[in-house]
């Protein structure tokens, strides 16, 4: 089956009476724009995304007839889960984590990491306090700003941002 874009989300979707098929994909699969995979029921199912990037969330519907849906289902991982209490601790922990141009999460008031020894080792050693739990990964930031970049003789986006207020 050939699928070349999405039609909603089961969450805000009527979906009564309907088969649900699960299309199980990895975090990092979320964002390819051409993917072969398998449902739980057994259909081989082509995405086919060209024209733009198909971010999947967790419940998107990529096919609906008059029986069935089939939907997306993040698997969750191994995560580095940090709660910043201040702005500061955030945008240290944002740097930090961008500067090994890892991908960053951010979920319920928590920031997010795809497991890793040596950054959480890092982290444990410059006095924050990662957990590791299993989180489904699905609200990426959107990294488009070199922070060392000089804006017109201000400082970097990093000096304006340890400026802010240091509360949430």
């Amino acid at each position: 089956m050939l699928i070349r874009g999405k039609s909603g989300n089961i969450k805000t979707a009527s979906i009564i009476n309907k088969n649900i098929d699960i299309l199980r994909i990895e975090w990092y699969e979320a964002t390819r724009r051409i993917l072969h995979k398998q449902t739980d029921s057994g259909i081989a199912v082509t995405l086919k995304f060209l024209n733009e990037n198909p971010n999947l969330k967790d419940g998107d519907i990529l096919h609906e007839d008059e029986n069935s849906i089939i939907a997306v289902h993040i698997i969750p991982c191994e995560c580095i889960v940090m709660s910043p209490g201040t702005i500061i601790t955030a945008s240290s922990l944002c740097y930090e984590i961008g500067n090994r141009h890892l991908p960053l999460f951010y979920e319920e008031g928590d920031l997010l990491v795809p497991y890793d020894i040596p950054l959480f080792n890092l982290l444990e050693a410059s006095g924050y306090q990662p957990v590791i739990e299993l989180r489904k990964l699905s609200n990426a930031f959107k990294t488009s700003v070199l922070p060392h970049v000089q804006v017109a003789d201000t400082g970097s986006l990093f000096t304006k941002i340890s400026k802010l207020p240091t509360s949430l």
